[in-house]
């Protein structure tokens, strides 16, 4: 049983090392994006005030070509916001990438040995300590899922926004709040690594038992 139960939990093993790495890498575009989400409402804040300033009854009215330079000005330091948020994005996404990346391979190879080989059995017998094989498989796409959800919700909110809208745009911290909210507790992700480390363990103890 070791020796069928070798491939998997090898598979397994290089699964959770890369969900660790893109959990770490999650976490950090998510703190990456608040402030700049915050500072480009704050300047959406001010290109409104901007507009609304009657320039022609204040003395700034003597110099026309102010306003439009200014206009010019907050505009460039928007776009170049919405660059670096562009960016924090494409790292949601290769960490969508990498875990949909790790957990296909754990299916692709179970699939392949298929029953015939690992034993319908031995894919669903669990343990005093030792979540079963189909569990751990049920938890990878519970965890992909999970990765898959938060970057689309990030990239529909970033690709509505347009500065044509900047009533929308001074209104994105309250966005980002709540879809920070709905993933904040990421139980899922570390309910499946608990249940592949104990599947590795269980499985690495009985390898190196005598008679395996």
């Amino acid at each position: 049983m070791a020796a069928v139960m070798a491939a998997p939990v090898a598979a397994l093993r290089a699964w959770s090392e890369a969900v660790a790495r893109a959990e770490t890498a999650a976490r950090g575009a998510l703190v990456a994006t608040a402030p700049l989400l915050g500072s480009l409402a704050a300047l959406a804040a001010q290109m409104r005030a901007a507009r609304r300033l009657p320039w022609d009854a204040t003395a700034l009215g003597a110099f026309p070509e102010l306003r439009a330079r200014l206009w010019r000005k907050q505009r460039g330091a928007a776009e170049a916001l919405l660059e670096q948020l562009g960016q924090r994005r494409e790292e949601l996404r290769a960490v969508r990438d990498a875990v949909g990346a790790a957990g296909s391979a754990v299916l692709r190879l179970v699939e392949e040995r298929g029953p015939a080989e690992l034993g319908l059995a031995a894919v669903l017998r669990r343990g005093p300590r030792c979540p079963s094989l189909a569990d751990v498989l049920e938890g990878l796409q519970d965890v992909e899922r999970y990765y898959r959800h938060l970057y689309l919700e990030i990239k529909l909110l970033l690709q509505r926004l347009s500065l044509d809208s900047l009533a929308d745009v001074e209104a994105l911290p309250q966005s980002w709040e709540r879809i920070l909210e709905r993933y904040k507790e990421d139980e899922v992700v570390q309910d499946t690594l608990l249940k592949v480390s104990l599947f590795v363990e269980n499985h690495h103890e009985v390898s190196c038992s005598p008679g395996s």
